[in-house]
């Protein structure tokens, strides 16, 4: 897997919904790659610092269109 593809694929694998093949691909880039490593990590703090401001203010309407709107602008 290269980086472009890491990226591409980072929000299925931190929802967990990435395919086995992709999984295992992923995780192998992940263990020579420093530079993605730190992607991950950077993500994984962003979704959290999100998750504590999000979950109490915004009802599961208004959460489900954001999830939405952000996966059509990443399809592009």
């Amino acid at each position: 897997m290269s980086c472009r593809e890491l990226v591409e694929t980072i929000t299925e694998y931190l929802e967990g919904s990435l395919p086995r093949a992709d999984l295992d691909r992923f995780e192998s880039h992940l263990q020579i790659c420093d530079g993605c490593r730190h992607y991950l990590s950077q993500m994984k703090t962003t979704v959290a610092a999100l998750r504590s401001l999000c979950d109490d203010r915004l009802q599961a309407a208004q959460r489900d269109e954001l999830v939405n709107l952000f996966h059509g602008w990443k399809r592009g």
